[in-house]
């Protein structure tokens, strides 16, 4: 009869790190896609209230 001892329990670190960089790359990628589809909605939000006119440069 031979003793069979149980493996230690470990957590791989490489798999661990792998899933960690797929959901933080997943979740910016659904931020990203958000804040597109919020300037395709309403494209003129995004541009700031100040106009080239109002802008005097000296020549």
């Amino acid at each position: 009869m031979e003793d069979s001892t149980p493996e230690p329990a470990y957590v791989d670190v490489d798999k661990g790190l792998t899933l960690a960089c797929i959901v933080f790359l997943c979740l910016f990628l659904i931020v990203m896609i958000i804040r597109c589809a919020k300037v395709i909605m309403d494209p003129y939000s995004a541009i700031p209230t100040s106009t080239w006119e109002e802008q005097h440069l000296d020549d």
